[in-house]
Parts: C-alpha cells; sequence; structure tokens
C-alpha cells in the first residue's frame, strides 16, 4: 500500500501504542491512509487554511489533512490513550498541528485557530449529532467556520440531504440547509474501518452560506421545526397548538395547509410560518 508521507502504517502505530477501539468512545478507526488522504481532499484546497479535527484517534485522517497542505490542524482528541501517536505526527510536521486531550463540546477552537477554518472529522458516532447541531446553531452567523466534512453513519448523513417528503427528511436537514449547501460526498463500507461498525457510513460536505436560505428568527425557526417534527405523525395544527394559539390562521397565512404533517412542508414554508410567528 503507497503511504502519504514517511510515518508507520496505522495498523503499526495501532499496535504500538495498544489503541484497541472503545465503544464507549463510539471509536471505529480508518487504517487506510489513502482513503483518509481522499476524504481531506472532499474539503477542498486546504493550503491557506486551519483545520479543526475531533476525534482523530491514531491520526489517519490527521495525516491526510497535513499532507494534503493545511496550514494547521487542531485536534481534539478526548483518549488520552492516542496522545502519543499524535505526537508522533506533531513531530512530523513542525509548527502545524495542536493536539488537546479534552472535549470538544468544551473547547473553543479560536483559542489555536485563524481563520479561514474548515472543520474535517470522523466524528465519534455518540457526539456526531450534537456538534453538528451546535456548529449549525451559533449565535452568530456566519460562524467561526467556512465549511463542515464530516463522516456520519449513512442514515444521519441521509437526514443530514433529506429533501421535503421523504422519510429522513427533519429538523436536521431543516437546520443543515437553511444556512448551508450540503451533499454526501463519498460512502464507505463497515469493513473499512477497524472495528467494523455495524452500519454504512458517509462523508457529508456542508458549505456555509453567507445568509441563510430564507429569512427567518433562529429561535423561532428552530422552535417550530422542533414542535413540528416531534410528533411526525400529527397534522401540523395539533402538533403546533402549543406555538401559537391561532396556528392554524397562522399556518394558512404562510402557505401550509393545517392539515399537512412537518415532513410535507418545505424550508421556504418552515420561514415563513417563523416570520409571521416572529411578527406577533
Amino acid at each position: 500500500m503507497a503511504t502519504i508521507d514517511s510515518l508507520p502504517p496505522l495498523s503499526e502505530v495501532i499496535k504500538t501504542h495498544g489503541l484497541a477501539a472503545k465503544k464507549s468512545l463510539g471509536q471505529n478507526f480508518l487504517l487506510d491512509l489513502n482513503l483518509t488522504a481522499k476524504i481531506a481532499r472532499q474539503a477542498g484546497d486546504l493550503t491557506g487554511c486551519d483545520v479543526l479535527e475531533v476525534g482523530p484517534g491514531p491520526g489517519g485522517l490527521t495525516r491526510g489533512l497535513l499532507a494534503e497542505g493545511a496550514r494547521r490542524v487542531l485536534a481534539v482528541e478526548k483518549d488520552s490513550r492516542c496522545l502519543p501517536a499524535l505526537e508522533e505526527i506533531a513531530a512530523a510536521y513542525p509548527d502545524q498541528l495542536t493536539v488537546i486531550n479534552g472535549d470538544a463540546l468544551e473547547v473553543n477552537p479560536l483559542t489555536a485557530l485563524t481563520p479561514p477554518i474548515r472543520i474535517v472529522a470522523n466524528l465519534p458516532y455518540n457526539v456526531g449529532t450534537e456538534l453538528l447541531v451546535r456548529w449549525l446553531t451559533p449565535k452568530d452567523w456566519p460562524p467561526f467556520w467556512d465549511s463542515l466534512t464530516l463522516m456520519f453513519q449513512r442514515e444521519v448523513a441521509n437526514r443530514i440531504v433529506a429533501e421535503p417528503g421523504s422519510k429522513a427528511y427533519g429538523r436536521l436537514a431543516i437546520l443543515a440547509q437553511w444556512r448551508c449547501e450540503a451533499r454526501i460526498v463519498m460512502s464507505l463500507p463497515p469493513e473499512a474501518f477497524s472495528p467494523p461498525p455495524k452500519v454504512h457510513s458517509a462523508v457529508v460536505h456542508l458549505q456555509k452560506r453567507d445568509k441563510p436560505l430564507f429569512e427567518a428568527d433562529p429561535k423561532v425557526l428552530s422552535r417550530v421545526v422542533a414542535a413540528g417534527f416531534n410528533q411526525r405523525r400529527k397534522m401540523l395544527r395539533a402538533s403546533l397548538k402549543s406555538v401559537a394559539p391561532d396556528i392554524e390562521d397562522r399556518l394558512i397565512a404562510s402557505g401550509i395547509k393545517p392539515t399537512e404533517r412537518a415532513e410535507q412542508v418545505s424550508i421556504e414554508q418552515f420561514c415563513a410560518l417563523a416570520r409571521n410567528i416572529a411578527a406577533g
């Protein structure tokens, strides 16, 4: 197998440092360095960009990002067992890799990175969706990052890019597509990982929009969407009753049939409803 740098193969790194993947941390390691470099390339030209990586593990994707020309990589790793392996990568790429042993939900990446910033990660399965929602719902927009290139279980990836009327369409699709252009750029079978997960995986690339697709107050939109999809089988006039007492009139004014269900309503219509509710 060809290599992307002068460091040892990942299988050797894992053996040397005793890095058996932990199910409790949602770990599934990619061992093929050509594959990790291919994932890194899905983020676009990395020269002149800083990169935030979450859950680097033994550093396969980290090496791909650096080999593809990332200006600097901040790798946030909760598992302290992986630190020696990541330190070896840092030594091979002087002044280009910063490693933080901590929880990505609590780390402020702006203390170590300078814009333009891209986020590229094989996210741990147990925190992937929570991290994505946080990145998509900052207090201010545009966010600190330019793009997200993230690996998820295929089911989650499908939910991010889903269209109205489909079974996978829901809150995640609206949060992602309202503020980003989202597309699946790679699919990976279970055998690409060690240990192999029980599901297929996919890489999603989300490019931020300078302005959201349609005007809406983020908090109101989030509240409306959450209520609508919390009871997917109910008609919107019932599932959104708690949002506004005159919800049926507001739905009609927003071009939505009160008898429709949330999965039948487009992002544009949800935004129109959020504007209507915010107007009082």
